[in-house]
């Protein structure tokens, strides 16, 4: 091989071990960002990480609502029409949560198997579900159905 071939030979490595790099630290830097979606029936069976942020979506189970007199707590149930979870939620809810509802929580399982939401979102109108909570609940009902 002649010098100017080598040379040739070597960018050409270069760049491609340059832009393997890149494109796996790209990758491992979404890796960390992606937020798995679980149902309360997944985290009732243990499908779910503790201690690790993820997305829980259900309905909130009339009733189940407690607030704190002194503070922004706020306990909820979630359910998935077969299996319900409980989570945590301090701050202001948004105006349109409320029982009955379909919503997502995005937080960490806690060891003792409730939901620590950092952040709580609620559908925006009557006729809207967040598509994973559609998708739980159709999956929940065609299981039901023979």
């Amino acid at each position: 091989m002649r010098t100017q071939q080598k040379q040739r030979l070597y960018l050409v490595l270069f760049i491609i071990a340059g832009v393997s790099i890149a494109i796996g630290l790209m990758l491992f830097a979404l890796g960390k960002n992606v937020n798995m979606f679980y149902t309360p029936s997944q985290i009732v069976a243990k499908e779910a990480p503790t201690q690790t942020t993820i997305r829980v979506g259900g309905l909130v189970v009339s009733g189940s609502v407690k607030r704190q007199s002194d503070s922004l707590a706020v306990e909820f149930v979630l359910t998935d029409q077969t299996e319900q979870i409980a989570v945590h939620y301090e701050g202001i809810l948004p105006d349109l949560f409320r029982e009955g509802q379909g919503i997502i929580a995005l937080g960490q399982l806690q060891p003792n198997g409730i939901v620590k939401a950092s952040q709580v979102l609620a559908k925006h109108d009557e006729t809207y579900m967040p598509p994973e909570v559609a998708e739980s609940l159709k999956a929940v009902h065609q299981k039901d159905s023979p």
